[in-house]
């Protein structure tokens, strides 16, 4: 039975967390044997708010391939490559941007939450912050573009996502009806769980906020930034009766990362006193070290092998680019250009 396409991509943030690993990776991974899947790192995308700051733009973009290979993407069963090397995509965008209505796109919610990020930057007083440009007002035409190069027919959301998905669904459904075709398959949900895990400080997890652990991060620095852990706020002494239900991030970690038993364990030794917060939080310092040891290992590899992964991310992209080629041949003859 032939395998139907899937499309996912990251931006180029370097390297990844474990955020990224238990709300992305750990399902691309599964994906792989269901699936003909395309796994992007998204670097236009990036520039869409970044264009400003690219020094860093070629490491990040290998750093997140690194991790990608270290925790289980497979060169073998997935398609891993460059968003600007498909050249194909950006023809496509400008295609799609012919047919999208602008309202359409103003109401898109990627769109809307970039605009509040910026504006949340630019109250605080902020100068040097990104604007509102003509490549972030078309982020979800280029979206819908890298979907839609690759003709596929499935694309991964959490429930929140879904929205997301719908401005490339009825892009789908508008250029089908235009040119009196069935060319695009019209990209379905495939609804995943994506449990939201917490900075260490209780806020949302990421690089710029400074309060992420790494995939790639070696023991110590691990184990220090665990100590760091919110937990419950409202126990004042080792021995007094913790509350798992409001420790903010340690115990989700726990849930995270630890099998049932010590959860259970730790769940009922924190109700009744007998567990402090360190000691919990040495133990689970431990817990993820020895979740991420053979990753770290592999990482570490790859990294002395730069050369390979290099040849990995250029075979993709020319395996992408030839996908793509198909479709948009299709197109060029249905649009007539």
């Amino acid at each position: 039975m032939e395998k139907n396409n899937l499309v996912s991509g990251m931006r180029s943030t370097g390297k990844l967390h474990l955020g990224h690993y238990i709300g992305v990776i750990t399902n691309w991974v599964k994906l792989q044997e269901e699936f003909n899947c395309f796994y992007f790192v998204a670097d236009w995308h990036a520039l869409t708010t970044k264009y400003d700051k690219t020094q860093t733009l070629k490491q990040d973009k290998l750093d997140v391939v690194l991790d990608w290979l270290a925790c289980g993407i497979d060169p073998k069963k997935s398609i891993i490559y460059y968003q600007s090397k498909v050249l194909q995509i950006a023809e496509l965008h400008v295609l799609l941007s012919m047919i999208t209505p602008n309202n359409w796109v103003e109401r898109d919610p990627t769109l809307k939450d970039m605009v509040k990020i910026i504006k949340n930057k630019d109250s605080d007083g902020n100068d040097n912050v990104p604007q509102l440009n003509y490549g972030l007002l078309g982020y979800p035409i280029l979206m819908s573009a890298d979907i839609m190069a690759m003709n596929a027919k499935v694309v991964p959301v959490g429930i929140d996502q879904l929205a997301h998905l719908e401005i490339t669904r009825d892009i789908v459904r508008r250029f089908n009806n235009i040119y009196k075709t069935v060319l695009f398959n019209e990209p379905k949900p495939k609804l995943t769980e994506t449990p939201l895990l917490l900075g260490v400080d209780g806020q949302k997890m990421g690089k710029s906020f400074q309060n992420d652990i790494k995939i790639s991060d070696d023991e110590d620095t691990t184990a220090k930034k665990i100590m760091q852990c919110i937990t419950d706020r409202s126990r004042a002494r080792k021995d007094d009766p913790g509350h798992p239900d409001k420790c903010e991030v340690a115990f989700k970690y726990y849930q995270a990362f630890a099998n049932y038993e010590i959860v259970d364990q730790v769940e009922c030794e924190c109700k009744a006193g007998k567990r402090g917060c360190a000691d919990c939080k040495r133990q689970l310092g431990k817990i993820i070290n020895d979740n991420f040891s053979i990753i770290r290992q592999k990482r570490r590899e790859l990294e002395n092998d730069v050369n390979t992964v290099l040849d990995i991310i250029n075979e993709g992209n020319k395996k992408a680019a030839i996908e793509a080629e198909k479709v948009l041949q299709k197109v060029r003859e249905t649009v007539n250009i």
